[in-house]
């Protein structure tokens, strides 16, 4: 019998939920969202907000992919991107890494000290493993990417070009808006734990509404929210 994660919170967990969705999906601080929950009735601290989110928002993030890599596994994956991208720690530079399929859903997030073949190496493993591996890998001109896909037999499946990463380079925008919101990060390990559930949760309700038509795209929205 799995146990209920809620079982010693007062409160619902529909509220938790609304909470934890609210703060990872749109660039809001925690008194934000205390103050757009007490406008509802709720009245919520924002230190509780932050336990839930730490807590609860692994969770959430883990259903979403368990439910999306089992899809995945099913269809064939014709194309792939990978990329990285600077992010500071106190003042340190480290290096978020992000696996995107053609659709530009992030599929890994990994954050790094370093930007060699190793991290370029654990990316693709992580991605594989999970996803499946694609019919063609994207990646910009960065060496240890073409040193990883040799070690793993791959290098017939990098591509390699201008402007065709275009869709990992488009998926880092949505993290930045949100680092802002954030004023950046403190902890290597809260940076990692962040950016996969906030990678998961854009992932969820990114329903391509600049292409679908009202009515399918609420009825979309709709469905996401009760998930």
């Amino acid at each position: 019998m799995t146990k209920n994660p809620f079982c010693y919170f007062k409160t619902s967990p529909e509220i938790i939920q609304l909470a934890g969705m609210m703060y990872v999906r749109f660039p809001l601080s925690l008194r934000n969202v205390e103050d757009l929950l007490h406008e509802r009735g709720i009245d919520i601290c924002h230190e509780s907000i932050r336990t839930w989110v730490d807590r609860f928002g692994p969770i959430f993030a883990g259903k979403i992919r368990t439910k999306r890599a089992s899809y995945m596994r099913q269809h064939t994956q014709w194309q792939r991107h990978l990329d990285e991208t600077f992010v500071k720690i106190n003042g340190v530079q480290h290096y978020l890494w992000r696996a995107v399929d053609h659709e530009g859903e992030v599929l890994e997030s990994y954050v790094t000290k370093t930007r060699d073949k190793q991290a370029a190496l654990t990316v693709l493993k992580k991605a594989m493993k999970r996803y499946g591996a694609p019919k063609v890998i994207v990646t910009d001109r960065l060496r240890s990417y073409g040193a990883a896909m040799r070690e793993i037999g791959n290098s017939d499946r990098q591509q390699v070009g201008r402007h065709l990463n275009n869709r990992v380079e488009n998926g880092h925008l949505p993290f930045r808006r949100r680092e802002r919101a954030m004023s950046r990060f403190r902890r290597m390990s809260n940076l990692q734990k962040f950016v996969s559930t906030h990678a998961l949760l854009h992932n969820h309700f990114n329903l391509d509404r600049h292409i679908n038509r009202r009515h399918t795209f609420k009825t979309q929205r709709d469905a996401a929210l009760l998930q």
